[in-house]
């Protein structure tokens, strides 16, 4: 393992849990790994100066991974493309990921688990023949909670 600190945010990799051998997924960016809890202002009665600030729950961001296209024949395309174009008529199915931050040695060196997630956007960047671009295509999945 490297000994640099901060670790350099060299490359990340999902996996799922329940699935069969090494995912084909590796991401080159990650975003919406963040809780936030909101406060909220309770005004006591008579007393001007004092306000009670009570925490009554936190918001967990969506988790948005980016990549170059993934192969539709991969396990998280087809989960992402059952759920989002299954409707309503189908049972939603969840699951849980693993993200982890991987040094130059493929070691993992943190990895953050979210439970109960399900894909809710699938998103491929613009075409644009005058720039000479890799394509590249966001999924965003909402999660219960992360560890």
């Amino acid at each position: 393992m490297s000994n640099y600190y901060p670790p350099v945010s060299f490359y990340l990799s999902l996996t799922i849990a329940g699935s069969k051998g090494q995912f084909d997924a590796s991401f080159k960016e990650v975003s919406g790994i963040a809780i936030e809890m909101h406060v909220e202002e309770v005004l006591e009665g008579g007393v001007n100066s004092f306000q009670h600030r009570v925490p009554p729950s936190i918001k967990l961001s969506n988790l948005v991974l980016k990549r170059g296209l993934l192969p539709k024949d991969s396990p998280l395309a087809k989960w992402c493309i059952d759920t989002l174009k299954g409707g309503l008529d189908k049972p939603i199915r969840t699951k849980n990921i693993a993200v982890s931050l991987l040094n130059e040695n493929a070691e993992s060196i943190r990895t953050w688990t979210f439970t109960n997630a399900l894909p809710v956007k699938w998103d491929v960047d613009n075409f644009n023949s005058i720039n000479n671009e890799f394509i590249v295509e966001s999924l965003e999945f909402a999660y219960n909670s992360v560890k």
